[in-house]
């Protein structure tokens, strides 16, 4: 399952990623494998969408969120 799929109030830990490039931006943000993260809100027409990770609120777009592969 990739985050893009959750629904708000969802939580997901994150396996992998499928985009290098975005891979190490999402990490330097905090989004590594093994944590946590909850899909907050969702914007009206699905994109960004707000997720909560390491503690922290980040907003993704839909796109970038595909990247990250769940357990």
């Amino acid at each position: 399952m990739r985050l893009s799929q959750l629904l708000a109030g969802e939580k997901g830990i994150v396996k992998e990623f499928t985009d290098l490039e975005m891979s190490v931006k999402l990490m330097e943000m905090g989004c590594l494998p093994g944590e946590e993260v909850c899909v907050e809100r969702i914007a009206p027409l699905g994109d960004p969408i707000a997720i909560n990770v390491a503690g922290y609120s980040l907003s993704l777009r839909k796109r970038e969120a595909f990247t990250i592969v769940l357990h």
